[in-house]
């Protein structure tokens, strides 16, 4: 059985994979914004191999969380499921970084820098990505008039660049990218046409699978297909522009392989 860090784990899809992993026998470490939120779903929490807590608004935190999970010990796999949709304005963390690049951007990158190499790591996307393109002239914002939609879309489309490139830069890790689609959470809404378990079952089959299909790196996925991500997402020369900014944005570089 394998031992799983899920960030976004009380609530939504985080919770759906969670739950899904811990069915079937498998330990998985969750992730919680505050102290106040892992007291709330304390009846779920009560079954996880570890809860680690903090706002992955913050640098600070997340490097936090990164202490929190090499604490417990190495993990098997990771599910880099945290993220926020559409936010209103730039809302810049105390690192000066907008809110939607902090934690859908950098959060994964920071934790992905810190946290004890795993086997797997799985990175949440969504259709969405492929208006994503043309991010590395204004990667934080600083320049452009904010517009919540791109935002959204350039985070989801550095997650799957963040995975792809990872593929590359350690061959020993299998490294995917998900899309969900738009899913029944409190982020999608009611209206939305998947299912919270049709939303999480990629991700997890692809964090604790032995299957052949399961096996592999560099892929994009969307219900248990590999599906074909935005250009700029799997050219490599993206990939690694994308880094060495992510690099300077957080002052913490990506391990060599």
């Amino acid at each position: 059985m394998a031992i799983v860090f899920i960030t976004g784990s009380t609530d939504g899809l985080g919770r759906a994979a969670a739950q899904s992993l811990l069915d079937q026998g498998h330990r998985v470490v969750l992730h919680a914004r505050s102290a106040d939120r892992a007291a709330a779903v304390a009846d779920f929490t009560s079954r996880a191999a570890g809860v680690v807590v903090g706002d992955l608004r913050s640098a600070a935190e997340t490097k936090g969380i990164a202490d929190q999970v090499n604490a417990i010990g190495r993990m098997d796999a990771i599910i880099h499921n945290a993220g926020v949709y559409t936010q209103d304005s730039r809302a810049a963390t105390a690192e000066g970084h907008a809110g939607t690049l902090a934690i859908n951007t950098l959060a994964p990158y920071l934790l992905t820098a810190l946290i004890e190499r795993p086997k797997r790591l799985v990175y949440l996307s969504s259709g969405l990505h492929r208006g994503g393109e043309g991010s590395l002239h204004d990667l934080d914002w600083t320049r452009r008039n904010w517009d919540a939609a791109k935002a959204y879309a350039e985070s989801k489309l550095h997650a799957v660049a963040l995975a792809f490139a990872l593929a590359r830069r350690w061959p020993q890790v299998l490294s995917n990218a998900v899309d969900p689609g738009w899913v029944r959470t409190r982020m999608g809404g009611a209206g939305a046409p998947v299912d919270l378990d049709t939303g999480q079952r990629t991700q997890s089959w692809l964090a604790v699978s032995e299957e052949p299909a399961a096996m592999v790196s560099g892929r994009y996925w969307h219900h248990l297909r590999q599906e074909q991500p935005a250009g700029e997402a799997a050219d490599p020369n993206f990939q690694d522009a994308l880094i060495e900014r992510l690099s300077e944005l957080t002052g913490v570089s990506l391990p060599a392989a």
